[in-house]
């Protein structure tokens, strides 16, 4: 039996008065890749958010139920947010690095965590080699990271991830601005670091999970817009035996 590295546990997300997500609740597997498919507006990134706290950032965002990370729920009073960030790590929709080189780049959290010297020029090595960018950049680490492409910005997006040394990372529709190449690179990327972490991705491309991910969740949408957790599986037999007539609707091309 896999083992459990995020419980979520009847979570409900609120905006002020709008309830952007209903009762989830869902076991996430350590080291697999769980991606979360679904209609647009069905709550896929606000639960993603909700798994490290990044809805606190939100004005008017309020969290009911647990979301436990090893047994701990991160919404407990005087846990430390960012302990849990560093733990549980976020690559965005678009690639977004520093304006800095891209040494600066890799760098810049464990400066934060106090690392120096030739320690700090490993940890930088090591989150290129480990998002599969060295071999292109090592020359070059001293030039802007926003010079490198579209897919290689994403790959240094995930270094700087992993250069904190997370447990955890979350992939808020990482290949959604990428070409076909690129965005291969990136799940090829993926099924690797699945040795040592766990990934959580949003996707609205349906033949990317499949492709990419042990376990699939699916979300759709109340009439009153607020999301909620359809079905979740294995990727394989959610989408060749789904247990739900609105799963089957949706990975067929039928859900309207």
């Amino acid at each position: 039996m896999t083992e459990t590295k995020v419980s979520v546990k009847d979570v409900s997300v609120y905006y002020r008065s709008f309830q952007a997500i209903a009762g989830v609740t869902l076991d996430i597997p350590a080291n697999c890749i769980t991606a979360i498919i679904g209609p647009s507006g069905c709550g896929k990134s606000t639960l993603l958010r909700s798994l490290n706290r990044m809805t606190d950032l939100v004005p008017g965002a309020r969290v009911t139920g647990e979301v436990c990370l090893d047994g701990q729920d991160i919404f407990a009073p005087g846990m430390d947010v960012v302990d849990i960030r560093r733990r549980v790590g976020m690559v965005f929709q678009r690639p977004n690095p520093f304006p800095k080189s891209i040494f600066d780049n890799v760098a810049y959290g464990p400066r934060l965590q106090g690392v120096r010297g030739s320690a700090l020029a490993e940890r930088v090595e090591k989150s290129l080699q480990a998002s599969a960018l060295w071999d292109e950049v090592k020359d070059k680490l001293q030039q802007s990271g926003l010079a490198l492409s579209g897919g290689q910005q994403q790959r240094l997006c995930i270094a700087r991830a992993l250069a904190v040394d997370p447990e955890v990372i979350l992939m808020d529709e990482p290949c959604s601005a990428l070409d076909p190449i690129a965005t291969l690179k990136i799940e090829d990327l993926m099924r690797q670091l699945i040795a040592d972490y766990t990934i959580v991705i949003v996707t609205h491309n349906m033949q990317q999970a499949g492709r990419i991910a042990d376990y699939t969740a699916f979300f759709t949408v109340t009439p009153q817009r607020t999301g909620y957790l359809e079905e979740f599986g294995a990727t394989r037999q959610l989408f060749a035996l789904p247990k739900s007539k609105i799963t089957e609707d949706y990975v067929t091309g039928r859900f309207g």
